[in-house]
């Protein structure tokens, strides 16, 4: 008997796929994948896209017991957290949300999946581009790579304390940014998301 088996990506426009009019993003690209190996006589791997645009880690607090208590999987969840770039955007001089305080609610909201999930993913946050780097966007936001560095070490350091598994999309992204973000830079463009869907890949196909 195949399994049916849940991936729940929570996360912002990033996770959402915004700017993407091609693909509809990473998540997306995953989806059909996943439902053409479930074609193929793989297991059915249902993934759910929970990326709401402009929300932190204060939304996902909120939201993820709701969430993973909706979607429950007899059969196992995979949870993929990618949170970061709004919070540490820094508006009306203040960040969004501190430091101490996305530690804390990216370890609540692990102890909430932990409830329904053994298979827990943290994501990078993604470089800015050069060209909007300590500039203060349309939105009145600011954002620094090296805010970027700082909040993606917390989530490395969550990582490993908790021994989940950390997704570095920020690495690769790294030396040809200008090229995989669009000309908003701080979303990927087609290419960008292309290239996060194949380093993904071969993460869902462990449960397919």
């Amino acid at each position: 008997m195949n399994k049916m088996i849940y991936g729940l990506f929570f996360g912002d426009s990033i996770t959402y796929g915004e700017y993407d009019g091609v693909f509809g993003g990473w998540v997306d690209i995953l989806k059909r994948y996943a439902l053409q190996k479930y074609n193929e006589g793989s297991n059915e791997l249902i993934l759910f896209n929970l990326g709401i645009g402009g929300e932190t880690t204060e939304g996902l607090v909120n939201r993820i017991p709701h969430e993973m208590k909706a979607r429950n999987s007899a059969d196992g969840n995979i949870v993929f957290i990618s949170y970061g770039a709004n919070d540490l955007a820094v508006k009306d001089r203040n960040q969004m949300v501190n430091q101490s305080q996305f530690k804390v609610n990216i370890e609540t909201a692990i102890q909430d999946a932990k409830l329904y999930s053994k298979d827990i993913y943290l994501i990078s946050i993604l470089p800015i581009s050069e060209n909007i780097d300590s500039k203060v966007s349309p939105t009145g936001k600011i954002r620094t790579n090296e805010d970027v560095l700082i909040y993606n070490q917390i989530l490395k350091n969550i990582a490993t304390e908790n021994s989940l598994n950390y997704i570095d999309f920020h690495s690769a992204f790294l030396q040809d940014k200008e090229i995989l973000l669009s000309k908003d830079g701080v979303h990927p463009n087609e290419k960008g998301y292309g290239m996060m869907a194949e380093i993904a890949i071969p993460i869902i196909e462990k449960y397919l």
